[in-house]
């Protein structure tokens, strides 16, 4: 809070406060997060195209840094943006995780409407044999 010294109205030595308030900070955190946000945000998503199902289930919470699985609808099977295959799946996850332990990993599969169901459970069977019990479906909200 500033203060001021007047001449006018009281005393000779009166101190007036100035209430206005310095936004110029404020202005300069919102800018910095909006660029940190810009920047963040196309890391984020995955650029597989895959036609995915409706979901009736309220969406959940995502963990802080989600491993995808995309199952596109010919039985190709990609993790992120890197192609994989039902045999390489669990090596391929090790490497995207990290050292992270992989009971604790979920693991989110977005998988098209018209992949055959035995695609689909190659790659359920190679995540349990590969120790990655935590499993999401990924859905189209409505």
């Amino acid at each position: 809070m500033a203060a001021k010294l007047s001449g006018s109205g009281g005393g000779k030595y009166t101190v007036e406060a100035n209430a206005e308030i310095n936004v110029t900070p404020f202005v300069d955190i919102m800018l910095v997060l909006l660029i940190i946000f810009m920047v963040a945000a196309p890391l984020a998503t995955v650029s597989v195209p895959v036609k995915l199902p409706r979901a009736v289930a309220p969406p959940g919470k995502n963990p802080p840094t989600p491993v995808f699985i995309s199952i596109q609808n010919d039985g190709d099977v990609w993790i992120g943006d890197m192609q994989s295959s039902p045999g390489s799946l669990g090596d391929d996850l090790r490497v995207q995780i990290g050292r992270r332990n992989p009971a604790d990993e979920r693991i989110f599969i977005r998988a098209d409407q018209q992949t055959r169901y035995g695609d689909f459970m190659q790659v359920m069977n190679a995540l349990q044999d590969n120790g990655f019990y935590s499993v999401a479906l990924v859905g189209e909200e409505q």
